[in-house]
């Protein structure tokens, strides 16, 4: 099987779990037999670009000239037998779905956001969820906000990219849901479920899990949409050293305000960045990872990083989360509250633990309202649960997200895609 993967890295100054995540996928490809044709652009490369290439950047992401014409000679050359794409932006443009077809290449693409509709990505601006743009024909809330890039001009660019492709996305042959709330945006957006197919990202395994530590750890971005402000007030809430320590793991413009939680609380400690080892040094000495997210998480490798460490996760009802944790029951459309509560240990296999209102068990851990009482009232029952799911934790990660899963899974969505390509 030859399959082209199409992919716009982010810059290297900016953090992209997406980028690792392509770059990882196309290793389990290779090695799992399948023969993979990289079509890789990188935003770094514009500061190098010519006068003549940098004068029609504002048109690259409607239609992207010289990419189409690059990746016209690679089908033309190889013939694959499926396109595979991650972000087109802005270097190649979603132009390379009429590109691929029109050379008779179906073409899958794996969504890891929203910007089918939102001009950012996300479903978030000025600290809350933000859905102006969903069912508009045009995007003219993103205009008004300068929700790409903090540029009203190049927010009107991306507004208009999206109308433009709104039919080039509905004619993607399948497309890779990373969670089932990110399949419930996509039939929200017209995908009809046939086209539709739910496969996570895959973390490698880390091995058997360390002897279950103390206390919690929050790892990622320090940023707001993260609910650090959140995490901190539902942590308030409690005496110093009640609920064992808090570990704060990263970086981001809120560091302030974790280094100001560390020096007034003896429980809370603060990581700063860190590297590889330290971050299975910080699992390895936590009972539970918590996932803060006051936005519509799209899936945060944190959490598979928890599952295959078997440490189960506290985090909130939004996006990827309840997925991720197995708590992804009958739920409200995205951009809504979590269902009603319930009462149990996750996977513990013993009598169920009440749990308190608001929340929700899952198969690796518990999800709660993005609200600090909420949280509050989870953080004990947390606590008490981790040594009972722990085991739980680890299944579901071996079971769903381990690589060998994962890769099968994707090798046979191509198969399936190729295959009705070709009845057609």
């Amino acid at each position: 099987m030859r399959i082209v993967v199409a992919h716009n890295r982010y810059r290297e100054a900016q953090p992209s779990g997406e980028n690792t995540i392509v770059d990882a996928e196309i290793e389990q490809l290779t090695a799992a037999g399948v023969e993979v044709l990289p079509f890789l652009r990188s935003s770094d490369e514009i500061p190098s670009m010519s006068k003549a290439a940098k004068a029609l950047l504002p048109i690259s992401p409607i239609w992207a000239p010289k990419a189409q014409q690059e990746l016209s000679d690679l089908l033309a050359r190889h013939r694959p037998d499926v396109l595979h794409l991650h972000n087109p932006y802005p270097l190649l443009s979603p132009w390379v779905v009429r590109t691929a077809h029109r050379h008779g290449v179906p073409v899958v693409q794996t969504v890891h956001n929203y910007r089918q509709v939102c001009s950012s990505g996300l479903y978030f601006r000025d600290g809350v969820i933000c859905q102006d743009c969903r069912g508009r024909a045009l995007g003219v809330p993103a205009i008004v906000h300068r929700c790409y890039r903090g540029s009203r001009a190049q927010s009107a660019l991306m507004a208009t990219t999206l109308a433009v492709h709104r039919p080039t996305w509905k004619s993607v042959d399948r497309f890779i849901a990373l969670t089932s709330a990110v399949a419930d945006h996509l039939r929200d957006y017209g995908i009809p479920d046939e086209r539709i197919v739910v496969k996570p990202n895959a973390i490698p395994d880390p091995g058997s899990p360390a002897p279950l530590g103390e206390g919690f750890l929050f790892l990622g971005r320090l940023s707001p949409e993260k609910g650090l402000d959140l995490l901190l007030e539902a942590w308030r809430r409690h005496p110093d050293g009640a609920l064992g320590p808090l570990r704060i793991a990263g970086d981001g413009e809120l560091r302030p305000l974790v280094e100001a939680a560390a020096a007034e609380r003896a429980d809370v400690t603060f990581l700063g960045p860190l590297d590889r080892a330290g971050v299975r040094a910080a699992l390895d000495a936590s009972a539970v990872v918590l996932a803060t997210s006051t936005w519509h998480d799209v899936l945060p490798t944190v959490i598979i990083e928890a599952l295959a460490s078997g440490r189960p996760v506290l985090g909130t009802a939004l996006g990827g989360i309840p997925y991720l944790v197995g708590a992804d029951g009958p739920r409200e459309p995205v951009g809504t509250g979590p269902a009603a509560a319930h009462s149990a240990v996750a996977g513990s296999g013993a009598a169920p633990t009440p749990l308190p209102a608001g929340t929700t068990p899952g198969e690796a851990g518990w999800v709660v309202a993005p609200e600090p009482a909420a949280l509050a009232a989870a953080l004990p029952a947390a606590r008490a649960g981790a040594a009972a799911s722990a085991s739980a934790a680890r299944a579901r990660y071996e079971r769903t997200f381990h690589p060998d899963v994962v890769t099968k899974r994707l090798i046979d969505i191509y198969a399936d895609v190729a295959r009705q390509a070709t009845a057609r």
